[in-house]
């Protein structure tokens, strides 16, 4: 240990305790303000106006400083795994306590996210300790080999240990408080400016030790684990975590937006990790994404070679193997899989959680509740997906096509009769009426493509074939190969388009077949606000890709129930059609916006929203948007009938993560030429 390392520490929790200090000072600076102003007036009309006027300044600054500092106590989604139930697993989490000097952890939870993290529910920004609580992914549990976990798991709990002085603890749970809390502070809140200001000022004091911090965790878990399992980790961790996002874009999202739920989230994930062996090795090599500003974190190349610089240990076994193949835990095959890729281990590591396709299936259960969705094979939910995204494209095109046209354009069968007169090159080119000859044909063999891919899929004629290493496609319902490329590009002749027609009537395609909307399509969610004036009513608003979602706001002073009722509408997701769906009491993120899997452990079902209790706004009704002037903004949304739609922000507006940069854009969208 350092010599100054305890004076860094002593002076971070100094810095801590300053945020209770300043924000002191400033109701004090506001306080004087008002009995100066008070003590100037006349007596009787300061005795009239004395308490209006300390409800609006002091009153309304007290109230802004307690939900600026206030901390949400956020439990992550998971299950609870006991020590009858993994007894392996709590001696792996023993020994790492032990080794990082600090108390066993007063429960484990294994969660969603491939992470790891020691949350201890603290109060005054850190300055009190609570209760301890060890969050572990599941993938981890997953695919990480013993010895790798338990650097990890040492890693977590040193951030606890008094190795760098005793106010190391406190230093580091204080900033985990505070970076949990200020960028929640809102830009309108009036007593934010100060505070935040005295953040950027704590962050650059805190930085050093937080830096040292971390270096001192990664050498605890190297003494405890061996410096190439915690070099291996440090890899290991932020790579799994970029391919469980590709997993859930690419595979998870679109069926969860389509109306879909695979049975079996966490096997799927196996399966990509088991078939994408090389992007999981270029993952590994490359640095992490840049940490946002409360993240001191040193690079990950220079963790490595602090790690790797440190003597061998009696832990160090031999080299860490630089693949991270999933584990014999896998749960039962799917359709199409393509089998174990190179490099899978032939002595898997042992169990850990017995039974851990089990665990998976609960857990999925509480991070991934259908909430209306259908439970499906892995095959259906992909091949749903892929459809209703072709289906979403194609609806937007066909519309566009339709209004240059003067005609209603439902199916490729109509859009073949347009070739065939030289309408569709004429609508177009007026779609597009800067894009060259050949960008238009382009765009209409393109268009042509995908309605006779749907045309097919919707016969009965062709289905879609999957891949866990690539892009899926669509074949004949024996699986040759379907030449959907050349048909389109002979289509989008007029003098074959009639051939072209015959030939797929003959083969079996329904031209004019229609979609079937087996699922319950969601639009997705990019943000929410809270307590907005809608022509003059309370109320939210979910910021959709298709629309804007208001919801019947409720009365003044329950803004932190609105904002978890809204969270749960989001989480369910908007249907198509528009409308809310009805709440749930076990609400679960969904894969369309980053999961976040905290959730308040208060989140009981609120006042709810029917079906019906929402209004849809979507973005195609929509004729333009004008902004009011005026120190608090206001939007005018004019509708394409001529209504008019009136929103405005409160005193005590809040927002969804993302909510005002999602309304900035919707903004600036609907403000455009429409």
């Amino acid at each position: 240990m350092s010599k100054g390392a305890p004076a860094s520490a002593a002076r971070s929790a100094a810095g801590l305790a300053g945020f209770l200090v300043v924000a002191g000072l400033q109701l004090a600076a506001v306080l004087l303000a008002l009995w100066a102003v008070l003590w100037l007036l006349p007596s009787g009309f300061a005795l009239r106006a004395g308490a209006p006027l300390s409800l609006a300044t002091f009153g309304t600054l007290g109230y802004a400083t307690w939900r600026a500092l206030h901390t949400r106590h956020r439990i992550p989604a998971g299950v609870a795994v006991g020590r009858a139930q993994a007894p392996k697993l709590w001696e792996l989490v023993d020994g790492a306590a032990s080794a990082a000097g600090v108390a066993v952890p007063d429960g484990v939870t294994v969660v969603a996210d491939a992470t790891a993290a020691l949350g201890e529910r603290t109060r005054l920004l850190g300055l009190i300790g609570g209760r301890r609580d060890l969050y572990l992914g599941l993938p981890l549990l997953q695919v990480m080999e013993p010895d790798r976990l338990k650097a990890v798991v040492a890693h977590e709990l040193a951030h606890s240990s008094t190795g760098l002085g005793r106010w190391a603890p406190l230093a580091y749970r204080g900033r985990v408080a505070v970076g949990r809390t200020v960028p929640r502070i809102s830009p309108r809140n009036p007593a934010g400016a100060v505070l935040r200001a005295y953040a950027r000022f704590y962050r650059r004091l805190d930085a050093p030790f937080s830096r040292a911090q971390e270096l001192a965790a990664d050498r605890i878990a190297a003494s405890h684990a061996g410096a190439e399992a915690t070099a291996a980790a440090l890899r290991d961790l932020p790579a799994l975590a970029g391919m469980q996002r590709l997993f859930h874009a690419e595979y998870v999202g679109p069926g969860w937006q389509a109306g879909y739920m695979p049975d079996d989230v966490f096997g799927g994930l196996l399966r990509v990790l088991a078939a994408r062996t090389t992007e999981m090795t270029m993952l590994r090599a490359r640095e992490p994404e840049p940490p946002g500003p409360w993240d001191t974190h040193p690079s990950l190349a220079e963790r490595v070679a602090a790690v790797q610089a440190l003597p061998a240990s009696a832990e160090d076994t031999g080299p860490a193997k630089e693949d991270t193949s999933p584990a014999k835990e896998d749960t039962g095959p799917a359709k199409e899989d393509t089998g174990p890729a190179e490099g899978t281990a032939s002595d898997p590591p042992p169990e850990l959680v017995p039974d851990l396709p089990a665990l998976g299936q609960a857990l999925q259960a509480v991070a991934f509740p259908p909430r209306g969705r259908a439970v499906v094979s892995w095959d259906e939910c992909l091949s749903v997906a892929r459809t209703s995204e072709m289906e979403r494209e194609a609806e937007a095109a066909l519309a566009a096509i339709s209004r240059a046209a003067g005609s209603a354009v439902p199916n490729a069968g109509r859009l073949l009769s347009l070739v065939a007169d030289g309408r569709l090159r004429a609508a177009a080119e007026s779609v597009f009426p800067d894009a060259p000859p050949e960008e238009a044909t382009a765009r209409i063999v393109e268009l042509l493509g995908l309605m006779l891919a749907l045309a097919a899929l919707r016969s009965g004629v062709a289905r879609w074939r999957h891949s866990w290493t690539g892009a899926a496609e669509v074949v004949a319902v024996d699986g040759t190969y379907l030449n959907l490329a050349e048909l389109a590009a002979a289509a989008a002749d007029p003098e074959t388009t009639e051939a072209v027609r015959a030939y797929l009537t003959e083969a079996g395609v329904d031209l004019a077949a229609a979609a079937s909307r087996p699922g319950s399509a969601r639009a997705q969610v990019l943000g929410g606000l809270v307590n907005l004036s809608a022509d003059g009513a309370r109320t939210d608003l979910l910021i959709t890709d298709l629309g804007l979602l208001l919801v019947p706001g409720l009365p003044r002073g329950r803004g932190a129930e609105s904002k978890r009722r809204l969270t749960r509408i989001a989480a369910d997701g908007v249907p198509a059609g528009g409308a809310a769906a009805s709440p749930d009491p076990a609400p679960a993120p969904s894969p369309d916006v980053p999961p976040d899997p905290a959730r308040d452990p208060a989140d009981a079902p609120a006042d709810g929203v029917s079906p019906d209790g929402g209004r849809f706004v979507p973005f195609v009704d929509v004729a333009g948007l004008t902004t009011l002037p005026g120190r608090r903004k206001g939007w005018v949304i004019g509708m394409r009938g001529g209504a008019e739609l009136t929103l405005k922000p409160a005193l005590d507006t809040d927002e969804l993560p993302g909510g005002w940069a999602a309304w900035d854009e919707a903004v600036t969208f609907l403000a455009g030429t429409r």
